[in-house]
């Protein structure tokens, strides 16, 4: 079902699929293969399969029966462009969408390489936002070039878990950037200067920028309960969203 998110970027998740396979670095401590883990043991619907990829027809209307208008995380427990996901489903996924203008939909994947191809011959409905996972250099920084090829509303890139130092970015074409730290038991740290460096490169090109949170490690590099660890980078909390959004 559609569910209120406790993430800081959006209001609510959406997911017609679930399950997934670890792809990259990013993907190690993976918090939806924990949560769809506990849900299995719950007895939870739509767990009967835990982390094994998916699809589930019949959550493709609840966006539908929903009128207010809603910022809505797409598949937050899966990938929709996820390599054994059809384009049947993800048009229908989009047919639902382009049905319900009154919402915006966030769509992030690390299966970039996929986005190309899939709309080379169709377009992406305009309350969508396109977003792609960038962890580090040599997995996720190629997959900017790939988003920048398709035509979106919005293009957006979540950087989280940053693992590294990225260096330059060129965030051209990109509308908004999303940092964050990793949460969980075994949680790698982030470093100040490293998310210093992608909010100097995102305002370079006039991208908004969001800093999430710091996750389980603080800015001063000690481990502690992420809500003690708070959001704010050097003092100051950067909240930034595109500016189509009203």
């Amino acid at each position: 079902m559609s569910t209120e998110s406790k993430i800081e970027w959006t209001e609510q998740t959406w997911n017609p699929a679930t399950g997934c396979q670890k792809v990259s670095p990013g993907c190690k401590h993976c918090y939806a293969e924990v949560m769809a883990k506990r849900l299995r043991a719950m007895g939870a619907n739509g767990y009967e399969n835990g982390f094994e990829l998916t699809l589930h027809p019949g959550r493709l209307g609840q966006p539908l029966r929903r009128k207010k208008p809603t910022l809505y995380f797409v598949n937050s427990m899966s990938d929709l462009f996820h390599e054994d996901i059809p384009n049947e489903f993800i048009e229908q996924v989009l047919e639902v969408i382009a049905c319900t203008p009154q919402h915006t939909y966030q769509i992030l994947t690390k299966r970039a390489q996929r986005l190309p191809e899939y709309f080379a011959d169709r377009a992406c409905p305009a309350n969508v936002w396109l977003g792609v996972t960038v962890e580090d250099r040599s997995y996720g920084l190629p997959r900017i070039d790939h988003l920048r090829e398709v035509s979106a509303t919005v293009r957006f890139v979540s950087v989280e878990p940053l693992l590294e130092d990225l260096g330059p970015v060129d965030f051209n074409g990109i509308h908004w950037v999303i940092v964050g730290g990793e949460s969980g038991s075994q949680a790698r740290p982030m470093r100040a200067e490293w998310a210093e460096s992608v909010r100097y490169y995102a305002k370079a090109v006039g991208a908004a920028y969001f800093f999430k949170q710091w996750g389980a490690w603080g800015a001063d590099g000690v481990r502690r309960a992420k809500q003690s660890n708070g959001r704010k980078l050097n003092g100051a909390v950067y909240d930034e969203y595109p500016m189509h959004v009203s």
